[in-house]
C-alpha cells in the first residue's frame, strides 16, 4: 500500500520512484547533518583547466589534478571582499609537495604561493576523514576585479585540493552534494577504497539514517497490513521461516558491503536496512503483498 502510494506521488511529480526515494532520504540526511557540515568546505571536483569561482569569500575546496599545465581559477569581483587561498595535497603514496599557486589581479602578480620549500604540515580532516599536507596560503582584503589563481607544480601532474575562502556555509544542496563526492573523491583522489568513509561521522551516520528509516518503512507497512488485513495471510505478523531469515540476512549484508564498498548509495543503503528488518521480524513485505507464508508458525 505504502508503495503504491509512492508510486502515485513519484507520477504527479513526474519522477521514477527511485528517484523520489532518493530526494526524499537525501533531504532527511541534509536535515540531520547540516549542523554538523558547520566547520567543513564545500568539495568541488574540478572538470576543466578553467573554473569560475563564484562567491569567492564562501569556503570551498576544490580537489584537481594537473595534466601538463597549469589549472586557473578565476574570481570576477563586483566588490571589495576577503580573499583566501591555500593549497593542499593528499597524504598519500608517491604524492609530492611541489604545488605552487599564483594569485593576480587583472593581469599582475600579487602572491606566489611557493610549495617546494615550504614546510608542509600534516592534517587530518574528519569530515571526510581523510588526511592532508597543508602548504602555503595567502589572505588580503581585496578590492573589486578580476583575479587568477594559477596552481602548478614542478612537472606540471600532481593531485592538489585548493581552498578558498573562509566562511564556512551549508544548505540543503551542499549537505547532499558531500554524500554524491566524497566516495568519488576517495576512489579517485586519495586512493583508498570507498569503505574508508565509514570511519567518518558522515558514513556512518548515513547507514544509521538509511536503517532506521527503512525500519519505520517497515513497521508502519506491517502495520497497515495487520490492520486492514488482519484475516487474511497479508496481516500476518510473521510470514517466514528460518531459511528465507537466513536468505535475507545475506542480501542485507550484502548490500551494505556493495554500497559501502562503491558509491554509498542511499538506495542500496535503505535495502539493506530493509532486508536485516525483515529478517529480525520474520517478517517479508513482498510476501505479504502476494499474500505468501513459509513460517512454520503462521
Amino acid at each position: 500500500m505504502l508503495a503504491l502510494g509512492t508510486e502515485k506521488i513519484a507520477k504527479a511529480l513526474g519522477v521514477p520512484v527511485a528517484a523520489l526515494f532518493k530526494k526524499i532520504s537525501l533531504s532527511l540526511l541534509a536535515l540531520f547533518f547540516i549542523p554538523a557540515l558547520a566547520f567543513a568546505h564545500q568539495p568541488r571536483i574540478t572538470e576543466s583547466r578553467q573554473t569560475l569561482v563564484p562567491d569567492p569569500e564562501i569556503s570551498k575546496a576544490y580537489y584537481g589534478k594537473l595534466t601538463g599545465e597549469p589549472d586557473v581559477y578565476t574570481i570576477e569581483a563586483k566588490e571589495p571582499f576577503d580573499l583566501y587561498v591555500n593549497v593542499l595535497v593528499p597524504d598519500i603514496a608517491g604524492q609530492k609537495k611541489d604545488v605552487s599557486a599564483v594569485v593576480s589581479k587583472n593581469g599582475k602578480e600579487l602572491a606566489v604561493l611557493e610549495g617546494i620549500n615550504f614546510e608542509w604540515k600534516q592534517f587530518y580532516e574528519p569530515f571526510g576523514a581523510d588526511s592532508y599536507f597543508m602548504g602555503p596560503e595567502y589572505k588580503a582584503r581585496a578590492e573589486a576585479g578580476t583575479y587568477e589563481i594559477r596552481v602548478l607544480s614542478s612537472g606540471n601532474d600532481s593531485k592538489y585540493s585548493l581552498a578558498i575562502g573562509e566562511i564556512e556555509a551549508f544548505d540543503f544542496k551542499e549537505t547532499v552534494n558531500v554524500f554524491t563526492i566524497i566516495p568519488e573523491l576517495k576512489k579517485n583522489f586519495f586512493e583508498v577504497s570507498p569503505i574508508t568513509f565509514i570511519k567518518s561521522p558522515f558514513g556512518w551516520g548515513l547507514i544509521v539514517v538509511m536503517y532506521l528509516l527503512a525500519g519505520v518503512f517497515g513497521l508502519l507497512y506491517r502495520a497497515i497490513l495487520k490492520r486492514f488485513a488482519k484475516d487474511s495471510v497479508r496481516g500476518a505478523t510473521h510470514n517466514i521461516g528460518k531459511a528465507d531469515r537466513l536468505l535475507r540476512l545475506a542480501i542485507g549484508v550484502g548490500l551494505l558491503l556493495w554500497a559501502i564498498t562503491t558509491s554509498w548509495s542511499p538506495l542500496l543503503l535503505f535495502f539493506s536496512g530493509f532486508a536485516l528488518f525483515e529478517a529480525i521480524f520474520s517478517w517479508c513485505g513482498f510476501y505479504a503483498a502476494i499474500g505468501k507464508n513459509t513460517c512454520p508458525v503462521e
